[in-house]
């Protein structure tokens, strides 16, 4: 442990995974980001998820580019879908630490530097950030409560503030030790995003109860000056979208479960379940009566979230027990300094 040093400048490889043209200027002002830090990357990695005309596009945009910040363009090397490719991203690293980056986000100028301080700790394999919404309509929807920002792969209220020791970070705004999976393997395949299909997720938070079990010693932290700022679509808005991400939630958080244990996959569910949302309920319907706009609304919608998430919950347990829930834990090759690397994959 004693052999895990401080993270300076040139010490941090940022992942951003993409997949589609319809976000190309968002991907260009994400790596511009990420050129501007105070505390300069070691290297952009762009990984394309199996779209071969923006994989041509991006390499023809940064092959030849004069800017500062090198930037290279890959191919996602496993089966479709986030996770795969952000292991594609942690294999072809040579930073220390390896720091994630929605395509559809951009970083504070001093986002790197606050990550990095983090690691100044031995005891430190996980820094995350605070991600703040950017709506498409230019506010929020009136009904759309803070506490479920986190539908939109956002930091939600109801998170404790400053820098503090935490289960899991959140995907879009992280970074790892390179240790950390060479300790614990990648990114679980199977279990998040992948591409326009259902909105599923917790790989994170999979990944991060793996570390912790991995190395019991082990601090993850978020640390609130790391912002990035992320960019929420009409169709996200919607109150269908809300709907459909909460109960995706719930699928994903039974697969989850039913790998590491009710006890360790609903640690911090329970604490937002039976402390944060009831305050919430309280807060919009003392505003209906105000006659503010959306207090009702917004009760309402927790209300429906949670009972959406809950029936997803039932459904991928039950679907999780018959054998139709599975998912695999890669080893990225060249996940360590100085070691081998494991490639492959473990059943879960």
């Amino acid at each position: 442990m004693s052999s895990r040093a401080p993270v300076g400048a040139g010490e941090v490889s940022v992942v951003v995974c993409a997949y589609t043209e319809d976000r190309w200027e968002d991907i260009l002002a994400a790596v511009s980001s990420v050129r501007s830090q105070s505390l300069p990357a070691h290297e952009t990695l762009l990984v394309v998820d199996h779209n071969p005309a923006l994989l041509a596009r991006l390499r023809s945009r940064f092959e030849k580019s004069t800017e500062p910040g090198q930037v290279r363009v890959l191919a996602n090397a496993g089966p479709r879908g986030l996770s795969a490719g952000r292991n594609t991203g942690v294999a072809a690293a040579g930073g220390a630490v390896v720091a994630f980056l929605d395509d559809d986000a951009v970083a504070e100028r001093h986002w790197l530097r606050y990550l990095a301080e983090g690691y100044n700790d031995p005891r430190v394999l996980a820094v995350g950030g605070r991600t703040e919404p950017v709506w498409a309509s230019g506010r929020r929807p009136d009904w759309f409560p803070a506490e479920f920002d986190w539908v939109v792969g956002c930091s939600y209220r109801g998170l404790p503030a400053g820098r503090v020791r935490v289960r899991n970070v959140l995907g879009g705004n992280a970074s790892f030790r390179r240790e950390a999976f060479a300790l614990a393997g990648g990114f679980a395949t199977g279990i998040g995003r992948d591409g326009d299909r259902r909105p599923l997720g917790c790989e994170e938070t999979e990944l991060c109860i793996r570390i912790a079990r991995a190395d019991p010693g082990a601090v993850l932290l978020v640390d609130d000056r790391a912002v990035i700022h992320h960019r929420v679509p009409a169709v996200r808005e919607r109150f269908a979208y809300f709907r459909t991400r909460t109960y995706a939630e719930g699928l994903s958080k039974a697969l989850v479960s039913r790998s590491v244990g009710a006890a360790r996959g609903l640690e911090s569910e329970r604490r937002y379940t039976t402390r944060v949302l009831p305050g919430a309920v309280a807060r919009g319907l003392a505003d209906a009566v105000r006659g503010r706009p959306g207090g009702a609304g917004r009760a309402g919608a927790v209300l429906a979230g949670v009972a959406a998430a809950a029936g997803g919950y039932v459904v991928g347990g039950v679907r999780a027990r018959r054998g139709g829930g599975s998912f695999s834990v890669p080893r990225p090759s060249g996940a360590a300094r100085g070691s081998e690397g494991r490639e492959g994959a473990d059943a879960v």
